[in-house]
């Protein structure tokens, strides 16, 4: 049987460096190949060029730069580098189809900033077909988490986490949840936001009696989703979280100590690509790599 490829968008900034060298520790710990992929519009040039005028030497570069950042740590590791010609999104699309994940630089912080940087992220992540994820430069899985305040949360004990909206099926996400958490020998972490209705508030604040009840519906619909996959992994030490409180907020709140967290968003047949809320916030302000997997039915 053939061997997974997991696959990383090069566009020679260090985000992109930063996603290769987290797709070779996945790719290490699935035994997969490693595909380094540039998009790249092949310049004409002819056969007896010297070295100096290549013009396409950068783009070979960009290649080249990754490998050896990857070669570092994981010697052992099948790579394959591959110099596309052809646009980028298009070329990530077809990638990601041919691979078990598709991972990719990210450095947007707000909403702002995706328009500056992530027209091409924000694409390939609302119309690919595989999981998608996104890596800051540096990640290590050591940084605390700045809190709502602007303070230093110290970041608890590694985890995954995986947010859950429970509007519709999530088998995928669930799967690719819970296979991250038993490869890398961590606990799971189940976080479902409910925010509070209009009645549940008095003018003193929230109702606890009305928020405990909203916590308990929630943690039975969350308990009875993750059931069949807990039977499957055994193994998985499980959390379940429910805040009452926007499903975003409580994604994000749940971050710290999170050594990845993957998010569901909704396959959409339209030519725009969307993305859900939720993931949306979580690829702009969790701090550590974010996974978005398509799933039927609502995201999360």
């Amino acid at each position: 049987m053939e061997p997974e490829v997991i696959t990383v968008g090069l566009d020679g900034t260090r985000e992109s460096l930063a996603a290769a060298r987290w797709a070779a520790g996945e790719a290490d710990r699935r035994h997969a190949v490693l595909r380094l992929l540039h998009a790249w519009i092949l310049l004409a040039q002819g056969p007896e060029m010297p070295p100096e005028r290549d013009r396409n030497a950068g783009a070979r570069r960009v290649v080249e730069q990754a490998l050896d950042e990857v070669r570092a740590d994981h010697r052992g590791l099948r790579v394959i580098e591959d110099l596309v010609a052809a646009e980028a999104v298009p070329a990530l699309l077809r990638a990601a189809e041919e691979s078990r994940l598709l991972a990719l630089g990210s450095r947007a912080l707000t909403a702002w900033e995706s328009y500056v940087l992530g027209d091409i992220s924000l694409e390939v992540v609302g119309r690919a077909e595989r999981p998608v994820v996104l890596v800051r430069e540096g990640w290590s899985g050591r940084q605390p988490f700045p809190g709502a305040e602007g303070e230093d949360i110290p970041s608890p004990a590694p985890h995954v986490v995986v947010g859950m909206s429970l509007k519709g099926p999530c088998d995928a996400l669930l799967s690719f949840a819970f296979d991250a958490a038993a490869r890398r020998g961590l606990p799971l972490r189940a976080v479902h936001g409910r925010a509070l209705p209009v009645t549940a508030y008095a003018p003193w604040g929230a109702d606890p009696e009305a928020a405990g009840e909203i916590v308990k519906q929630g943690e039975d619909a969350l308990r009875e989703a993750v059931r069949p996959w807990r039977e499957r992994y055994p193994g998985v030490e499980l959390g379940l979280t429910v805040r009452p409180e926007s499903p975003t907020r409580a994604l994000v709140r749940s971050a710290p100590g999170a050594v990845l967290l993957a998010v569901g968003r909704r396959r959409h047949r339209a030519l725009v690509p969307r993305v859900g809320p939720v993931a949306h916030a979580a690829m702009h302000h969790a701090p550590c790599p974010v996974a978005v997997v398509p799933e039927e039915g609502p995201a999360a």
